[in-house]
């Protein structure tokens, strides 16, 4: 019902576009120098005020919709939920939801079919109430912005206002997202390292959190502190980002000065979008190409000369994602290529210096900043990989620099703690957060060198 009413919504906005633009052709005589405002800023002014606060009403009404309809069910199952501890509620409310909602329950029975019942009564009532709140909403919205047009409303200073709004919004969205990421990496991380120092998870060497959580000698329910050591995870990130950068950096950065300053025409409007396409195939696509044939074609030639690959190694990972990453670095390092000034390469021909060393000594110099950032997301992208990991390093936490042994990573890991149903409070269950921590301050610190780099090394030109 919701999707239904923002499409109509949509074309409402339209809608109210074009009929507040003919309504102030109208009223101004059919001529724009009449009105204070262009009829297309009056169209819309109409075309916000019709379809803005509807948007604004249902975006609320939908994050607290599902906290309010398993708020209904527990009132209306209160003595049995009585009767269960808090999982057991968590796991009757969500089995609930999914058979109302099509999806896959864990446990069925006669209770949770009547709660399911109850939330879909509850959602549907819930989806009507809001679709005519926002269509009455629109309604009123409409025909009052309709009537306020006239030669001299001030239609432009309203709109620029609305947008002013908007935009602030938009930032403060994006500025608590991001406070609210750090800090509940913070918070959950500072969880965890109350139950494990952090020296021992920072520097200890053993990673098996999957392992019981109690060791021997150790009282029932203790933590068994020294399963958390995380250097064999910063290990294998760091070797399969090194392979992927050894293999996207080169190759991406030298296409990119070939298709900028070398390939004709017809060979650039060729080679750049077939070469893009690499960025549009999906990441467990690559992991079934590095699992089904790079990671068997690497041990047939370590078999050939006599060493010893695994069936899931870091070469074949790090090369697989390598591949992946180069269209991020010759894309953008492409870019910023051409943004150096034709000036300067004419320039440095007319001393009679060879294209080549113009590419040396003129342009990647000019272009030093954006490569770096091309570099940077490169090196982001291949340390949040997690696919081709899994399907072709592996899950095992291996401390080694051989690269033709079995590695994990830090994401990988993440996503191996949050699987299935898991209890918020535990060490296993926290140490998600604590690597979500590392990982963020790993890439802030790649900023910063990043910035520094740039800061120091590029070249000013006039």
């Amino acid at each position: 019902m919701i999707t239904y009413v923002v499409i109509a919504l949509i074309v409402l906005f339209f809608a109210a576009f074009y009929t507040g633009r003919s309504r102030a052709m109208t009223v101004g005589g059919g001529r724009a120098a009449n009105l204070h405002s262009l009829p297309s800023q009056h169209g819309l002014f109409v075309a916000l005020m019709a379809a803005g606060p509807a948007l604004l009403l249902l975006f609320p009404w939908s994050l607290a919709t599902p906290s309010i309809e398993a708020s209904i069910v527990e009132s209306r199952f209160a003595d049995h939920l009585a009767t269960l501890n808090l999982p057991e509620k968590q796991a009757f409310i969500r089995d609930a939801r999914a058979t109302a909602f099509g999806g896959i329950a864990g446990f069925p029975n006669e209770m949770k079919d009547a709660a399911a019942e109850v939330f879909k009564s509850a959602h549907a009532t819930s989806q009507w109430v809001a679709a005519v709140l926002a269509l009455a909403l629109a309604a009123a919205g409409f025909f009052l912005a309709h009537r306020l047009i006239s030669p001299r409303f001030r239609a432009r200073h309203k709109v620029e206002r609305i947008i002013r709004v908007f935009l602030i919004l938009a930032s403060v969205v994006a500025i608590l997202t991001t406070l609210g990421i750090v800090l509940s990496l913070i918070f959950e991380s500072l969880r965890f390292f109350q139950q494990v120092p952090i020296y021992k998870f920072l520097f200890g060497t053993h990673w098996s959190p999957q392992s019981a959580f109690t060791g021997a000698g150790q009282e029932a329910g203790a933590v068994n502190e020294d399963i958390f050591g995380a250097i064999p995870l910063f290990v294998g990130t760091l070797l399969i980002t090194l392979i992927a950068m050894i293999v996207a950096a080169p190759v991406g950065l030298m296409s990119a000065i070939y298709l900028s300053d070398y390939a004709s025409k017809r060979v650039r409007s060729i080679a750049k979008p077939v070469l893009e396409i690499l960025a549009g195939i999906p990441t467990v696509v690559y992991g079934f190409f590095a699992a089904l044939t790079v990671a068997p074609f690497f041990r047939r030639m370590g078999e050939g000369v006599g060493l010893d690959v695994a069936s899931e190694s870091a070469l074949a990972a790090g090369v697989v994602m390598g591949i992946m990453i180069i269209p991020f670095v010759s894309s953008l390092s492409d870019d910023v290529i051409n943004a150096v000034p034709q000036s300067l390469r004419d320039g440095s021909a007319g001393l009679g210096a060879t294209k080549s060393e113009t590419i040396r000594k003129v342009v990647l110099p000019a272009a030093l900043p954006g490569i770096v950032s091309a570099m940077l997301l490169a090196v982001s992208r291949a340390i949040g990989e997690t696919m081709i990991v899994v399907m072709a390093a592996g899950l095992a936490a291996n401390l080694t620099a051989n690269p033709l042994e079995a590695v994990t990573t830090v994401t990988v890991q993440i996503v191996t703690l949050l699987v299935g149903d898991q209890e918020f409070d535990s060490a296993k269950t926290l140490a998600a957060f604590a690597l979500g921590l590392m990982l963020f301050c790993v890439t802030l610190v790649l900023n910063i060198i990043a910035l520094r780099v740039v800061k120091k090394y590029r070249e000013q030109y006039d």
